[in-house]
């Protein structure tokens, strides 16, 4: 199975591609349920504690996700845009940092032959840690998006 790459451009956004051995409804199903984000949504050696998501644009999500070191982090955001099956745009705020700013996350879903690529751009990141953070943390979600589909 192909590896996760990032291509950046400096300071602002991250572009994560990567793709997965299933087909386009299943990898896009993945990201549309609470159930399903539980099983992937977060890196590593980090757990899913709770989630939720009111799929429609104008909805809402949230992922509450805990470190290996025992730290809680909550995201969350609003559903801005979503094309069946190709395309999900949303916001991201780390609830857990108030001096976190939101930023938008596009996620796009490409049939492949057999496969599915996804190109996830998060925009919208305040310095090159905070993107290289999130490329982390991005890259780590789809390894276990990949065993999840």
């Amino acid at each position: 199975m192909p590896n996760a790459t990032s291509a950046t451009q400096p300071g602002v956004a991250l572009e994560v591609r990567r793709r997965f051995a299933a087909s386009r409804d299943r990898v896009f199903a993945a990201w549309t349920s609470a159930e399903a984000l539980k099983r992937w949504h977060a890196p590593e050696n980090a757990v899913v504690l709770d989630a939720s998501v009111d799929f429609r644009v104008g909805g809402r999500y949230h992922v509450q996700m805990r470190g290996n070191d025992g730290s809680l982090h909550l995201v969350a955001g609003e559903y801005r845009e979503i094309q069946l099956p190709a395309r999900i745009v949303l916001t991201w705020r780390w609830e857990s940092n108030p001096a976190a700013t939101e930023s938008l996350v596009t996620v796009e879903f490409i049939e492949r032959d057999a496969e599915t690529e996804i190109v996830l751009t998060h925009e919208g990141l305040t310095t090159d840690q905070d993107r290289d953070g999130h490329r982390h943390g991005w890259v780590g979600c789809l390894e276990k998006l990949a065993a999840a589909v």
